[in-house]
């Protein structure tokens, strides 16, 4: 019997790809976690393979086509699978978070990809790479810019973000991009369609102190933590893992000001920046 077509890489290659792994795993009678026990995976990282929240890497490919007898079909495909306009370590963090039914994040210097502005993003991307063409900063910003299309539905990815006042008060390019930056996430709180906490200054230490954090759930796979340093990622899977860090945002949500109180001091703080934009 042949084995599968190859995928058409137009056609949501990462979401074809995953539902003819399920099919095939299925097919040969392999739950999740047996499949991934030869891959020194979880059974979850399976799960997330499956659903498209996790892209296939071609070592598990080539695995994966022995384990399952398919021919070389997943070691073909997962190429155009795999293909993404972001730097490697965050690349799949991107790609899942597009299909996540809820966010919740917290940034500890600079306001989330996701809220950034144009003029934000640009002074972001000027500062990590000083000597690049402008065309290579375009394309960057232009990235970041598309990631943001999520929140153009009115109700989903529920987003959830903290953001440590040094967020606030750290001059990302000049007082008028401050006070643009920070009144678009402002508005999208008033729009409802973010919720939005500051945790100040004075809440001194707290369960968040070692970096960022990224949360992400979805409806038909395990959530993920995502946690990212200096040109480095880490897209975790283990439900203990990832338990333990729901944990520390929530004590970083339950220290942090009131949605209430944090909306206030950001329009305050946007004003400061609008006033000394208005009389350098």
């Amino acid at each position: 019997m042949p084995g599968p077509k190859d995928l058409d890489p137009s056609a949501s290659p990462r979401a074809l790809l995953g539902a003819e792994l399920r099919h095939a795993r299925e097919k040969a009678g392999l739950t999740q976690e047996e499949l991934g026990a030869p891959l020194f995976v979880s059974g979850s990282f399976i799960g997330q393979l499956e659903a498209g929240t996790r892209r296939m890497m071609p070592e598990y490919a080539v695995q994966i086509d022995e384990i399952l007898g398919t021919n070389g079909f997943f070691t073909r495909n997962c190429k155009a699978a795999s293909k993404s306009r972001y730097p490697d370590h965050f690349a799949a963090a991107a790609e899942a978070e597009a299909l996540a039914t809820a966010i919740k994040e917290y940034a500890p210097l600079l306001v989330p990809g996701l809220l950034q502005t144009e003029a934000y993003a640009r002074a972001v991307f000027r500062a990590y790479q000083p000597t690049a063409t402008e065309d290579v900063i375009d394309e960057l910003v232009e990235a970041r810019l598309d990631r943001a299309q999520i929140l153009d539905d009115p109700t989903q990815p529920l987003l959830w973000t903290v953001l440590d006042e040094a967020v606030l008060r750290r001059k990302v390019g000049d007082a008028g991009v401050m006070a643009e930056a920070l009144r678009k996430v402002a508005d999208l709180v008033r729009r409802h369609r973010i919720i939005v906490q500051v945790l100040p200054f004075d809440a001194g230490a707290h369960a968040a102190l070692n970096g960022s954090l990224k949360l992400m759930s979805f409806s038909d796979a395990p959530p993920l933590a995502y946690l990212q340093a200096l040109g480095t990622g880490q897209l975790q899977d283990d439900p203990a893992t990832v338990t333990r860090y729901e944990l520390s945002y929530d004590l970083v949500a339950a220290t942090a000001l009131s949605p209430q109180e944090s909306l206030a001091l950001i329009e305050s703080v946007a004003e400061d920046y609008a006033h000394e934009d208005r009389h350098p």
